[in-house]
């Protein structure tokens, strides 16, 4: 959530700032706070001078009754009712103008930082590359062929159980899956200095709320209506919530939290894009990294929690690159993202295994996380961040087409051979 207070101060900067997503909308809806706190703040006047003038007149009946001018105190009652009535009217309006900004800040996404580049998808900037393409002397299959053929992958039968976009693993498919959640949470502890977390894998509103997933993408979350909980959509709602309502003491920053869980997302799939495979699927595992910093070491801290998503890259040998996301490309609550994109030559494409993401303070004021930056000092909001390190579905799509062989096989990555007690699938 924005600071309304830099809204009413900067307006033209958040405007400017905003102006980068390319969503006319949302600088209406600057707008419509504005005007909505301009009559929150005169109501605001107008209660506070009410209160004063029923005080003063409850003061005077207590004066009066003591000199025993009971017909005058009286008269000086019956103000202080329609004072108190009045007084009611302005206060339910002022409750329901509060709630109304409030309402309104959170339809608002947060402000792109100064750097990122304006525009859509054509804005957005290679940043680097890491990696060679392999050469085939075949044409490389697609994965859920290649998974097939193995009897690894079985999506007939995960869509009979639950429909489509619940894929199914099997055999050495379901090992090679624990195998990369297992590599990665062991290189994210013991390397770079993350705490694990087994979090809850369903959410209340409130936490879907803080990481900014409700109001706007409510319907992208699968929800169980009668205990009013949400399947989990990412670790990142469970981990960032873990210290909502918390005042952080002066060392305990930074904070850095590792987790897998399942995800689900009722929009993959959607229109009928991509619905053949593990390119976009409703439930798929992730790893995922959380940070909480001080706002002076948060852009810092993007930039390792970056290296750290490519490290599980590098390790594994496949060619990657990494994207800085324009405006418009920017999730709702994201201030600055880099894009982990790895290449699937069987599919011939690039595709998108992991966003690291910086929030500044936009999630820590809805969830309200604050640190004291010093003994004595005036408390602060903490600046998030998250990655994935990574999402598995494109990173097994990325793993069986650049290492299947001519016979069917799959090579298995050095850094996976021993969890998976084998050097290659299909032998």
């Amino acid at each position: 959530m924005l600071d309304l207070r830099r809204i009413r101060e900067e307006p033209e900067v958040v405007r400017s700032l905003l102006a980068r997503r390319g969503k006319p909308e949302v600088l209406e809806q600057v707008d419509a706070v504005l005007a909505l706190d301009a009559e929150r703040r005169s109501l605001i006047g107008q209660v506070d001078a009410l209160r004063a003038q029923r005080n003063e007149a409850s003061a005077r009946v207590a004066e009066l009754k003591r000199a025993g001018r009971h017909d005058e105190a009286e008269r000086v009652i019956a103000q202080v009712r329609q004072l108190s009535e009045r007084l009611g009217e302005l206060e339910a309006r002022l409750a329901e103008a509060e709630e109304g900004v409030r309402g309104l800040l959170l339809q608002i996404p947060n402000l792109p930082e100064p750097d990122v580049p304006p525009g859509g998808e054509e804005a957005n900037q290679v940043i680097r590359e890491w990696g060679e393409a392999r050469s085939f002397d075949f044409e490389p299959r697609p994965h859920w062929e290649l998974g097939e053929a193995l009897g690894i992958l079985d999506l007939p039968r995960g869509a009979k159980v639950a429909g489509s976009g619940f894929p199914l693993f099997v055999g050495m498919g379901a090992r090679l899956e624990r195998a990369l959640i297992d590599f990665m949470l062991d290189l994210h502890t013991r390397e770079h200095g993350y705490t694990e977390v087994w979090p809850p894998y369903l959410i209340n509103a409130q936490a879907a709320l803080g990481t900014g997933h409700l109001p706007k993408f409510g319907d992208d979350m699968y929800l169980v209506e009668s205990d009013g909980l949400y399947l989990v959509p990412t670790a990142e709602v469970p981990l960032t919530n873990l210290h909502s309502g918390e005042l952080l003491g002066p060392d305990a920053l930074p904070i850095r939290y590792v987790a897998y869980t399942p995800c689900f997302r009722r929009e993959a799939g959607a229109h009928g894009k991509e619905t053949r495979g593990l390119v976009r699927v409703h439930q798929f595992d992730k790893v995922e990294l959380v940070r909480f910093e001080r706002p002076e070491a948060s852009r810092d801290a993007l930039e390792e929690l970056t290296r750290h998503a490519e490290e599980v890259l590098r390790r594994l040998g496949l060619r990657y690159r990494v994207v800085q996301l324009a405006g418009g490309e920017l999730g709702f609550a994201n201030a600055m993202t880099y894009d982990l994109e790895v290449w699937a030559p069987g599919l011939g494409r690039w595709l998108e295994v992991s966003s690291c993401s910086l929030y500044t303070d936009y999630q820590a004021r809805r969830a309200n996380i604050r640190f004291r930056p010093e003994a004595g000092a005036r408390p602060e909001f903490v600046h998030t961040l998250n990655g994935s390190a990574l999402a598995l579905p494109r990173t097994v799509v990325a793993l069986l087409e650049t290492y299947q062989e001519a016979d069917g096989t799959i090579r298995v990555p050095e850094a996976l051979a021993d969890r998976l007690g084998t050097d290659r699938i299909g032998r």
